[in-house]
């Protein structure tokens, strides 16, 4: 279990590191547009990526597990 921890943080270091090097300027486009938004939209947003991540880890463990 442990290890799949480990390669899950991996996994999204990558995949960030990937949006630094490819397209910082979006990034930073994004950034400021996140300082005109309320700290509840933000929150709702962030609760929304975590649904997301769940409905995602369920999928890969019932459907491509192999």
């Amino acid at each position: 279990m442990l290890d799949n921890i480990v390669m899950a943080i991996g996994f999204v270091l990558v995949i960030e590191g990937l949006l630094y090097a490819f397209v910082p300027g979006h990034l930073r486009n994004m950034a400021s547009r996140l300082r005109n938004l309320g700290d509840e939209q933000i929150r709702v947003i962030g609760m929304a990526a975590i649904g997301a991540g769940v409905l995602v880890i369920w999928f890969a463990r019932v459907f491509l597990q192999g």
